[in-house]
């Protein structure tokens, strides 16, 4: 690439990150300053600083545009370099639960002479991690960017904005929900080693103060510029979540993403058309980059938070957990809002007993994960916003076509206005 191409890279990566960066002072807390403000009380000494995971990202990543590190390999060696990376994440991974087990058993009078082995061998791990990192995300960013440009994603050749991505332990998410409804009102992000005592201390806190209903959450990337992506060492969720967080840049320059928190509807529409947006680019980047891991992933299940072997022989998670939110609006909406945590209850223990261990299940659980509504059932319930989004997509003949429909929106009757013609 000529060294004015990548000079003009640089030039617009830095003006996509102050871009982003003015938006997110603006909008890393959701919706309702004064719940916020009270939650706060409990959460600011273990708040995420973005301002600093930003510029530090930043850094690797106009390093990464000067060097144009992509081109620096053929194909084989890009692919082989990334599957290299993913099977040394991998490792990783591993290694880490292991020393965290050293640390949980009982039984383990002295962990830190217990685990030296397997704290020595990680030290060499993250050492080969992070002079490989950095090639294997450069790749895989020229390799979403040339999917997008392959579905028409693109303004004069290049996806707006560039694609830029960095793997990092994220911030757990603060969620909270009214006790009468379901509705994200706030929401707060935490440093990524908050320990479940403080998830739950800080939890049981804003609960009793606001009287709301609050669960801390993990999330797998968020749109920051560059995003935050979740360490993982499956290729498939990589890529589908690299492309549903350009995607939310890229809404970012229209109505739809520019009115993200104005209401629970629009989180929705936005949630589910990034949903729909990453499994498509995912699925094409696998099959054109990756064939052989493309069918290896197409046989397992995507969903990744839901454990790989349940006990429950015929159990159905997203049948049950749409029961479950079904049958809990109806007790919000008739104002019986302790029976319903009362059910809610009940039925985690049952979601529980079938293998599926969900540390809380409330009315901030559903106002978060009641938005992500690509596929039918769930904890979106018979919330109408994920079906119409899908429905839209499935009028529009392409990607493009129906990201331009969609992007254009600011409101719920919009949306529906456009599936009536």
């Amino acid at each position: 690439m000529p060294w004015y191409i990548r000079l003009l890279t640089i030039l617009e990566i830095g003006f996509c990150t102050i871009f982003f960066g003015i938006l997110l002072t603006g909008s890393t807390l959701l919706v309702s300053e004064t719940s916020t403000g009270a939650a706060r009380l409990f959460t600011r000494p273990v708040e995420f600083d973005f301002v600093t995971w930003t510029l530090d990202a930043l850094g690797i990543k106009l390093g990464q545009a000067a060097l144009d590190t992509p081109y620096y390999f053929n194909q084989p060696a890009r692919h082989k370099l990334v599957v290299d990376y993913f099977h040394l994440l991998d490792n990783i991974l591993q290694d880490e639960n292991k020393l965290n087990l050293f640390y949980t058993d009982p039984s383990v009078k002295d962990p830190v002479k217990a685990s030296a082995a397997i704290r020595a061998e990680l030290a060499g791990l993250y050492a080969r991690q992070r002079l490989v990192a950095p090639f294997a995300e450069s790749i895989l960013q020229e390799q979403v960017a040339a999917t997008l440009a392959e579905m028409g994603l693109t303004t004069g050749g290049q996806p707006i904005p560039p694609v830029l991505f960095h793997m990092t332990p994220l911030p757990y998410n603060l969620v909270i929900s009214p006790r009468s409804k379901i509705e994200e009102e706030a929401s707060i992000s935490l440093i990524p080693d908050v320990t479940v005592d403080q998830q739950v201390n800080i939890e049981n806190h804003v609960d009793k103060q606001l009287d709301v209903s609050s669960l801390v959450v993990p999330v797998g990337g968020i749109g920051t510029y560059p995003t935050m992506i979740e360490r993982t060492s499956a290729l498939d969720w990589l890529s589908n979540t690299i492309a549903h967080e350009w995607t939310h840049n890229w809404l970012t320059w229209h109505p739809l993403g520019l009115h993200y928190d104005t209401s629970p509807e629009l989180r929705t529409m936005n949630e589910t058309t990034a949903d729909i947006v990453g499994g498509e680019i995912g699925k094409a980047l696998l099959q054109q980059y990756y064939p052989e891991l493309s069918a290896k992933y197409a046989s397992q299940s995507q969903m990744a938070s839901l454990p790989a072997n349940p006990i429950g022989a015929g159990f159905d998670f997203r049948v049950e957990m749409h029961t479950t939110r079904v049958r809990v609006d109806a007790l919000l909406a008739a104002g019986k809002i302790t029976e319903a945590e009362n059910y809610m209850d009940e039925r985690r223990q049952l979601f529980w007993n079938n293998g599926y261990p969900i540390r809380k299940l409330n009315q901030a659980y559903f106002a978060f994960y009641g938005a992500y509504a690509d596929v039918p059932g769930g904890a979106a319930g018979e919330d109408p916003v994920g079906p119409a989004v899908r429905a839209l997509r499935a009028q529009s003949g392409s990607l493009i076509a129906f990201l331009e429909r969609i992007g254009y929106m600011s409101s719920f009757k919009q949306l529906q206005d456009a599936l009536a013609h």
